[in-house]
């Protein structure tokens, strides 16, 4: 009784919150889902798996925070996006495009973030016009080779639905609640003792993430679709890409992407990888760093580059 009363207190402001904030949007592509904060220039935010406008809003917080207006859709199959048919990241790309075209915005820099990295590469590929700039945070890519440096790849995104995302939200939270270092795991993929080890904030970040992919049942084809969309990912056309670009990520993500950021970087005309030695898929205790990268970054004149050698330090692998 106990616990079931904890879960209903739980539960009715997790649906609130997602019952209020966002808008429906009617692009030339389907109705989208979408949040808009902030003034300034605007930066289109591209959430990852188990989230939807409010992971946006809470990745994108700390550049509203900077002066630049965040857009945050739901992408296909989360929360009221509806999933159509073909749910490809170059389909999803064509839908983020429809959603600059309806708000009237003509170019900004796009910001992709884990399974949010595949259609926010295709959307700098097929509307190259669109993106002023690119950032890549721990994205989902294609990597040719195993990177020996890298631990051995763990579920993710397939085991992730098998084992939460079918149930319901009553077992997502009691998951949550009973094994929170297999969920950290598996779910933030980060090492559970970097957290251990981390203050308050990192902490209260990572359980924030946790608790707002609360109802997963609003979440569950959109996770669907990413847990068959991830693992099976292309080689895209990488030399193409124009747009200048900042790939950011951590050599102990248990989702593995840094052997694909970094190769991505390697193709990329334009683009500066920032590998970190531990960090986790939350790149736990880099988040003000991060920032500031991403913030100098998108504030450069015209998005240009500086030409940064190689170099390594206690924190990060930069190229």
């Amino acid at each position: 009784m106990k616990l079931s009363l904890s879960y209903r207190h739980e539960i009715r402001p997790a649906r609130a919150r997602i019952a209020t904030g966002s808008k429906m949007l009617k692009t030339a592509v389907r109705p989208m889902e979408y949040v808009n904060a902030g003034m300034g220039w605007p930066v289109l935010v591209i959430h990852g798996a188990g989230g939807g406008f409010d992971q946006g809003l809470d990745i994108g917080e700390r550049f509203v925070q900077h002066g630049f207006r965040v857009i945050a859709p739901s992408r296909f199959g989360y929360l009221r996006t509806p999933l159509p048919k073909n749910g490809s990241p170059a389909a999803q790309a064509d839908a983020h495009a429809a959603v600059l075209d309806a708000l009237g915005i003509q170019r900004c820099p796009v910001l992709g973030v884990s399974a949010g990295g595949p259609s926010a590469m295709q959307l700098a590929l097929r509307h190259p016009d669109r993106v002023s700039a690119l950032v890549l945070m721990v994205p989902a890519t294609y990597a040719p080779r195993p990177d020996a440096e890298t631990p051995k790849r763990m579920s993710a995104l397939g085991s992730f639905v098998m084992n939460l995302t079918l149930q319901s939200d009553f077992l997502f939270w009691l998951a949550l609640r009973i094994a929170p270092r297999a969920t950290t795991r598996m779910i933030l993929g980060t090492p559970p003792e970097l957290l251990t080890r981390a203050d308050a904030a990192e902490r209260a970040r990572a359980q924030r993430v946790l608790d707002h992919i609360l109802p997963v049942s609003s979440r569950r084809l959109g996770l669907l679709n990413d847990g068959a969309v991830v693992p099976t990912l292309p080689r895209f056309e990488l030399e193409r890409l124009e747009a200048p670009t900042l790939i950011i990520s951590a050599r102990d993500d248990l989702y593995q992407t840094f052997a694909g950021s970094r190769y991505s970087a390697e193709h990329i005309p334009n683009a500066r990888f920032i590998g970190y030695r531990t960090g986790g898929h939350m790149l736990v205790g880099h988040e003000q760093e991060t920032t500031r990268e991403i913030v100098d970054f998108l504030r450069a004149p015209d998005f240009s580059l500086l030409s940064i050698p190689s170099q390594e330090s206690e924190g990060a692998l930069s190229s």
